[in-house]
């Protein structure tokens, strides 16, 4: 995230002052005059906190070079100078920008936070006590910063979703929500293990899904290129002397004349689709096909369903309260399941049936059309004996034993295919190149001049 600051001056002459914070300067920048023009303001300068590259010395000792955030130059040296310091030099990082953490080591910061929480230990304690073991740049220069704005008496909420381009929202949202609770152990715990979760259910997903077709697109470009390019050079001497080609060398000689003369035709079938595919996914229509197309596959389809149902309802967990308050907590778990399909339905369906016309829970979710038999059973069950948020934490785990074991087997099994089919690709080119090597011109003469000629060629 990206904070701006920005002075403004009244119709009255009066000059006033703010700050906020957005994924791009450009965005910023929207809002900010976007603000202004509402209250009738003139935007007179915007200034972007950035990182300065400073060097200081105190009296005789070696001097010391450090980092730190700022709208303005002249904000670092005064605040150095207020410390005792004597500022040797000052410079803007040239290159300012952090990548996000891996997602690891945020899931470790949870978890280790949520272990010595566990252990009584002030929350400010253990933020000093991870900053100095972090290894991570970014995730360690965020925890400073939140570290130093919670200090200041800064609200943890709106303090944490500053930083949610290195947590992520819901991580941000629910590390916020956590200091401000009379739970934070148990949210800091709810949350390691939905972020552990999530986690292990994108690499199944990549396992499964994403790994095996990057497998098979590579080895069709390569068996692409074999038969275009490289089969056609041995295949094409043989016909030189119009020596007759065995069936499977001539039908695959067809097809590399085919991919030689249409080679635009081929490439285009070929990379085009990939690219439209992912270009159409990125929108917000087209993202919500894809997710909802996921849902539906074959077999992997309905694990990747119960798997956003326990996501929903361990989050759910978590945030419930009472029936009173069931709205928000919906909401929160709707985003934390990070599907564009059903967080559209639970947000467009579901939450509006409950606000507008006052039905119960288990209604909406069936109106949603994105839980399942079993989990609406459950809901229902929940509902009417007042227990729903064990009933959620219920559902989390049941679906977690079962999903866990199936994607587990699912995954061996999509591996052993792939094994196959690259077996059998490799089977199929082998008989054609030894189809090959067999042929042999009938002509003594004819025979002498080839072998010649190979050996020449090699």
């Amino acid at each position: 995230m990206i904070e701006l600051r920005f002075s403004a001056e009244k119709p009255n002459g009066q000059l006033i002052s703010g700050a906020l914070t957005s994924d791009t300067v450009g965005e910023g920048k929207k809002k900010i005059y976007k603000l202004a023009e509402k209250n009738q303001l003139k935007v007179k300068n915007i200034e972007r906190k950035s990182t300065f590259l400073y060097k200081i010395r105190k009296g005789n000792e070696k001097p010391v070079v450090g980092e730190q955030k700022a709208f303005t130059k002249a904000e670092v040296v005064a605040a150095l100078n207020k410390l005792g310091y004597n500022v040797v030099s000052v410079n803007k990082k040239l290159f300012d920008f952090n990548l996000k953490p891996p997602q690891q080591e945020i899931v470790s910061y949870v978890k280790i936070s949520a272990e010595l929480l566990e252990q009584k230990l002030p929350y400010s304690e253990v933020l000093t006590l991870l900053i100095n073991d972090i290894p991570n740049k970014s995730l360690r220069e965020s925890l400073k910063e939140i570290s130093n704005e919670l200090k200041k008496g800064s609200d943890s909420e709106a303090t944490f979703l500053k930083y949610q381009g290195v947590f992520g929202k819901f991580t941000a949202y629910m590390l916020g929500l956590a200091s401000k609770s009379g739970n934070m152990t148990e949210i800091y715990r709810a949350t390691a293990k939905f972020l552990e979760r999530r986690m292990e259910f994108k690499k199944n997903l990549r396992s499964a899904l994403i790994t095996p077709i990057v497998t098979l697109f590579v080895l069709f470009l390569a068996v692409l290129f074999y038969v275009g390019y490289i089969f056609p050079e041995t295949a094409k001497l043989f016909t030189k002397f119009n020596i007759a080609l065995p069936p499977m060398t001539a039908f695959t000689l067809k097809i590399s004349d085919f991919l030689m003369e249409n080679t635009l035709l081929v490439v285009a079938v070929t990379v085009l689709p990939p690219i439209i595919l992912w270009q159409l996914a990125s929108t917000k229509k087209g993202k919500l096909i894809a997710h909802r197309t996921l849902l539906k596959l074959p077999v992997m389809g309905k694990l990747i369903h119960k798997t956003l149902i326990e996501v929903f309802c361990r989050v759910f967990y978590t945030m419930y309260s009472g029936s009173a308050e069931s709205i928000e907590p919906v909401r929160i778990a709707a985003e934390a399941v990070d599907n564009a399909y059903f967080e559209d339905r639970i947000k467009n369906v579901a939450i509006p049936l409950m606000i507008k016309k006052g039905i119960g829970i288990t209604d909406a979710f069936e109106a949603s059309g994105v839980f399942t038999e079993t989990a609406l059973s459950r809901f229902h069950s929940g509902e009417e004996t007042g227990t729903i948020k064990n009933t959620a934490l219920q559902l989390a785990n049941y679906y977690e034993s079962e999903t866990t074991y199936k994607l587990k087997n699912m995954i061996e099994l999509v591996q052993v295919v792939i094994a196959m089919v690259i077996m059998v690709v490799m089977i199929l080119l082998t008989v054609v190149s030894a189809e090959t090597a067999t042929i042999s011109p009938k002509n003594p003469m004819m025979s002498f001049i080839y072998n010649y000629l190979s050996v020449f060629i090699k």
